[in-house]
């Protein structure tokens, strides 16, 4: 059975009609499908596009719209106060941490600065959990991508392409190791494993970089042979479910395909697959499977 450990959170938990939702918008294609949907349920949002990252090009239809820099954190609350949130939803890419340095900030957050320079200086896994606890002890409930997309979840089994053969499912078994190693050290959530063995390790390039350096390794010799192999993803041990949960779409795909890959293996019901239809057809044509595995928490 997959166990789906969402810590500290209720999965049960739905958006009223009459909620208040800021939408806290990072890059890629998850929280403009987020706003599609609120806005399909009359859903009040505020989309708070990070400078740098969301898309500004119109692509949160009608809902409200602001920019904030990852320094302006201090003003957060007093922002979603000012709007009346009621829930916050965090998704998307950040491909940046707030400097420190820069940072502004008020009374509310020099009472927890040690909390707000501690988080800093761990990965991404505690900075996001620092910032989830501090918007709740304002009294703001944190949602996540699943509880507006769950259909965005992967599921266990084949999702799309082929079944994985005996080879491959070696190489899922050996990725997903490494996967929750460097999980567990807060570093990524993905490992490429080719012939039994893990090869590649996520870094702070993400995924995107991961893929790419596994092709310069085809490409000099690094590795026998020029296919073959599983990318697998995995929530980090321990990880709050809410936010930055393991994700693929089409140019995941379409990277994989490059770099040789026979697959990518994903956690059923803790990883989200973007851009659904799109991320599913070109696996099918490129030969690319998609496999949904276990949930395992190290």
């Amino acid at each position: 059975m997959t166990t789906d450990k969402a810590t500290d959170h209720d999965r049960s938990t739905a958006i009223p009609s009459d909620a208040v939702v800021a939408l806290i918008a990072g890059g890629g294609s998850l929280p403009i499908e987020i706003a599609d949907r609120l806005a399909q349920k009359n859903i009040n949002t505020v989309a708070m596009l990070i400078e740098g990252e969301a898309k500004d090009d119109g692509s949160f239809g009608s809902h409200k719209a602001e920019r904030i820099r990852l320094e302006e954190f201090a003003s957060l609350i007093s922002r979603l106060k000012r709007y009346g949130a009621s829930h916050v939803l965090m998704a998307g890419t950040v491909s940046r941490r707030p400097k420190l340095t820069e940072m502004q900030f008020h009374i509310g957050l020099f009472r927890a600065i040690k909390d707000v320079a501690w988080a800093l200086a761990r990965g991404d896994d505690g900075l996001l959990k620092a910032v989830i606890n501090h918007i709740e002890n304002n009294g703001i409930k944190v949602v996540s991508a699943q509880d507006v997309l769950p259909e965005l979840l992967t599921e266990l089994g084949v999702v799309a392409g082929g079944r994985p053969g005996k080879q491959d499912l070696a190489d899922i078994s050996a990725a997903t190791t490494a996967a929750k190693a460097i999980g567990a050290l807060d570093i990524g959530q993905a490992a490429i494993a080719v012939g039994g063995r893990a090869v590649a390790l996520e870094g702070i390039e993400g995924t995107e970089g991961l893929l790419a350096r596994m092709v310069g390794m085809r490409d000099h010799g690094r590795l026998a042979g020029k296919s073959g192999g599983v990318l697998a993803k995995c929530a980090k041990p321990d990880q709050d479910m809410r936010a930055d949960l393991p994700a693929i779409g089409p140019q995941t795909v379409d990277a994989a395909a490059k770099a040789g890959l026979a697959g990518i293996a994903l956690e059923a019901g803790r990883s989200l697959i973007l851009e659904r239809s799109e991320t599913l057809r070109r696996a099918n044509n490129s030969g690319v499977f998609i496999y949904g595995i276990e949930a395992r928490d190290n």
